[in-house]
């Protein structure tokens, strides 16, 4: 099984600040969260982990998983926001509006890494371990976890770009004989 999951909140998640590449830790509430999804998870034994090289995904990955020590898996950096990055998202430029409002039929704004391009880096991770048995663990970030769901739901037409994904959300996907599993949000 791959269980996937969103990093926990940071102090750019609470002043809602396009947070991208920048490399925040986790304050106190991330720090609680990726304590109650350990909680949640504490009956699985991962065999192995993988993280973002952000502190935010590696902190989250340690604290789920405190037993194995996470690989650095630079394919799952989040999205590079490039000249958007560290915009507030309370006042944000009308083309990072429109691309926000429909993923799926607008690009995004120049300088921004686009969709294609994070789909095509952590659907290639995906396919390197999706032979691997054992309980795997994937700590990401927001739009890097929605380009996995997307990548492995491909008659999902975009429906994970819209979708909310919060801090410390876990999907789980089963993985057999080099397939991949619908992935399912573990409650």
């Amino acid at each position: 099984m791959i269980y996937i999951i969103r990093h926990g909140q940071t102090e750019m998640n609470n002043r809602k600040v396009l947070q991208g590449r920048s490399n925040y830790p986790l304050n106190e509430v991330g720090i609680a969260q990726a304590m109650e999804a350990a909680e949640k998870l504490k009956n699985i034994r991962f065999d192995r982990v993988y993280s973002s090289p952000l502190k935010r995904a590696i902190q989250t990955a340690k604290l789920v998983a405190p037993s194995v020590e996470p690989v650095i898996e630079d394919r799952l950096i989040e999205m590079d926001y490039g000249p958007y990055e560290g915009a507030d998202l309370n006042r944000l430029p009308p083309e990072i509006i429109t691309f926000f409002r429909d993923f799926v039929h607008n690009p995004a704004p120049d300088g921004m890494e686009q969709l294609s391009s994070v789909v095509g880096r952590v659907g290639a991770f995906l396919d390197e371990i999706r032979d691997m048995e054992g309980n795997i663990l994937v700590s990401a970030h927001a739009i890097s976890m929605k380009a996995m769901l997307e990548f492995l739901t491909p008659g999902s037409k975009g429906a994970y770009w819209s979708k909310y994904i919060g801090n410390c959300a876990v999907y789980v996907v089963q993985n057999r004989y080099g397939s991949f599993d619908v992935p399912l949000e573990l409650q």
